[in-house]
């Protein structure tokens, strides 16, 4: 039996779903998910939940019997919603015909690789990486063409672009980028924006940008976003950009997002979350419209938390002597590194078993980042000190 098909009791899977890898994130949640009084930083949440007034709007739907199917691209009204909210802060027009609402910024990022991506088309991205973008392109049968950044503890996380482009073959699609990134939290400059969009345009290449933490964004102005391709394309250019309601109104459970698209794209993002999904719940679009609506407040409390979360750690693992990390300007991760530890796996799961506290390994994120650790700041400061003192004996 081929080896692939020997990890499932049937034959005739695909060989590459049959050869899809594990999550290293998810591996190590299941790994120490059931610890008695572990301290989670390993996922892409904080330790709030939703908000009550958005939790409100959900109720008041479905009280509303509003649990039937609607629109596959989304409730008119948030979709002009979100069309505002990025006009708003990004300070160009967005029309609402470009916002198609998905089953989170997951569901977006599947869905544009599934509209551009055929077998053997090359996908060309920047890591270390969130997992689920590789592991979605590989699902599609994509080949992937990774660029490892490298670690400077003064420059931070940084991206050679003459190797990203020279990393562009007669297959490439697409250029995935991921600003401000998930997991090392390093922020794409306007100049490096304008010179991958000027590569993309040359070569007729689409941009798929992940901006889910986009306003997470701590060297500008307070509250200033990161900057964003929307700022420097044309409506109806190959730009694909990926948000969610996940992170900035804590709403990582409820699987709702958007993807900015051109409008005449509508009709096949349409087919294709019919085909996927058959629509976002209405009443789960009721609360993302609540949020977009309502909760500023809610963004800029989360930012102020994030940062303070940030120094905090940053202040705290810098008296540690082997651990190496930059300072990250945005996202809310801190991806380190720790001298004379050759694989984070091993050493994520001495951490639950020592410390008992969940960091996620750096060999889930791809090349560049099998020697460093990742942590969630997006908690109060009271948990943040606590997981410091369980780590400083370990990591000294």
């Amino acid at each position: 039996m081929d080896a692939l098909e020997g990890r499932s009791p049937f034959g005739g899977l695909r060989p590459g779903i049959a050869g899809l890898l594990e999550s290293g994130i998810v591996e190590l949640v299941n790994y120490g998910r059931e610890r008695d009084g572990l301290i989670p930083l390993w996922v892409g949440e904080g330790d709030l939940p939703t908000a009550p007034f958005i939790r409100a709007a959900a109720n008041r739907g479905l009280e509303a019997g509003h649990t039937f199917y609607t629109y596959q691209r989304g409730i008119p009204a948030l979709r002009a919603a979100v069309a505002g909210y990025l006009t708003r802060h990004y300070g160009v027009p967005v029309d609402m015909e470009r916002i198609l609402i998905t089953g989170g910024g997951m569901q977006a990022i599947m869905l544009t690789l599934q509209a551009l991506i055929d077998p053997g088309d090359e996908l060309v991205l920047a890591t270390p990486v969130w997992p689920n973008i590789m592991q979605s392109a590989e699902v599609i049968g994509g080949r992937l063409c990774p660029v490892a950044m490298t670690l400077d503890p003064e420059r931070g996380w940084t991206l050679d672009l003459d190797r990203m482009f020279d990393a562009v073959g007669p297959r490439c699609k697409a250029l995935f980028v991921n600003s401000p990134g998930n997991p090392t939290g390093a922020v794409l400059s306007r100049d490096a924006m304008l010179a991958i969009r000027d590569f993309a345009r040359q070569r007729g290449l689409w941009i798929i940008s992940d901006e889910v933490y986009g306003r997470l964004f701590y060297a500008g102005r307070p509250h200033q976003p990161a900057p964003s391709f929307l700022e420097i394309m044309e409506p109806e250019e190959r730009l694909v950009v990926v948000n969610s309601f996940s992170k900035n109104w804590a709403m990582t459970g409820w699987r709702v997002g958007w993807a900015t698209a051109p409008a005449s794209l509508g009709q096949i993002y349409e087919n294709l979350i019919q085909y996927n999904l058959s629509g976002v719940a209405e009443f789960m679009q009721e609360a993302a419209l609540t949020a977009v609506t309502d909760g500023e407040a809610d963004v800029s409390a989360l930012i102020d938390r994030c940062r303070a979360g940030r120094d905090l750690v940053c202040d705290r693992l810098s008296t540690m002597p082997r651990v190496r990390f930059a300072k990250p300007d945005g996202a809310f991760y801190l991806f380190f590194e720790v001298d004379g530890e050759a694989d984070s796996r091993d050493l994520a799961k001495r951490l639950v078993d020592t410390a008992n506290v969940g960091l996620a390994p750096g060999t889930a994120f791809g090349p560049g980042g099998q020697r460093a650790l990742r942590l969630c700041f997006a908690c109060s400061e009271a948990r943040l000190d606590e997981a410091m003192d369980r780590l400083q004996p370990v990591l000294t």
